[in-house]
């Protein structure tokens, strides 16, 4: 059976959220014309570009919020992380065309300031959030837009500094949809200080460590598990440790892409 995923608190979430946008403003308000029209790490994405596409993504928070509440919840963090592959060319896609007509900063803080004041103004913090989806708790919407605002940060820059709080949330979720994704207690996935979690199917332990153990450091994880960076690579650099059986989890990668 699936692990049960672990219910996102927005009152815990939306002060990381904030913190991590403002990160964002405060690397973006230093760069100057070349940098931003320089390539990212993203193939064949601009950085203003990239930044549009961030801008998109919290615009979507204040739209959200602004539509009548769904009765009930059906759409799951690790139902997001499935959906977003088929939607990439098309976000890419506006990205482009928005970067070709606004000033991605400017829109980057408006959007901020808009979606600040749409969470402000929310006043059931258990409320239904609309997505083309279906229902999605406004906990584990705004894990979603946490996990965004914390991977395109680092497509921005690997230096970039996050915050913490919402590296460490971005780290959870992430290591939660692999647990939902590939059930098991054949191998156990430590992320230090963040996560741990147990996956894949094989042979059942019934006290102690599992036969398997990955550990690897926050930032290593995101990239992996968002496509950012290869298995093979993350263990010929020493970023990845692994021992034991069925610790090869690249075939099970990326889970969000």
């Amino acid at each position: 059976m699936p692990p049960t995923a672990r219910r996102a608190d927005p009152a815990r979430i939306r002060p990381a959220l904030s913190a991590q946008w403002q990160a964002l403003r405060s690397y973006l308000a230093g760069l100057g014309p070349s940098r931003l029209a320089a390539r990212s790490s993203l193939p064949a994405w601009t950085v203003n570009e990239l930044i549009a596409h961030i801008a998109d993504g919290i615009a979507a928070v204040t739209e959200r919020l602004d539509r009548p509440a769904p009765a009930r919840a059906e759409v799951t963090i690790a139902d997001w992380a499935r959906g977003c592959e088929p939607k990439a060319p098309d976000l890419a896609e506006f990205a482009r065309d928005l970067a070709a007509t606004v000033d991605p900063r400017e829109l980057l803080d408006r959007e901020v300031a808009a979606a600040e004041a749409a969470l402000d103004r929310v006043e059931d913090a258990q409320r239904i959030v609309w997505s083309t989806a279906g229902g999605f708790r406004l906990g584990d919407y705004l894990t979603t837009r946490v996990v965004e605002a914390v991977v395109h940060g680092d497509d921005l820059d690997r230096d970039l500094p996050h915050d913490r709080a919402a590296l460490g949330i971005c780290v959870r979720a992430l290591a939660d949809v692999l647990a939902t994704t590939v059930p098991g207690s054949s191998v156990e996935v430590r992320i230090p200080p963040f996560a741990a979690v147990q996956c894949v199917p094989g042979p059942r332990h019934t006290r102690g460590t599992p036969p398997g153990v990955v550990e690897l450091d926050p930032l290593t994880w995101v990239r992996l598990a968002t496509g950012r960076m290869r298995w093979a690579d993350a263990v010929s650099d020493g970023r990845l440790r692994a021992s034991g059986e069925r610790t090869d989890l690249s075939h099970f990668l990326p889970i969000l892409a």
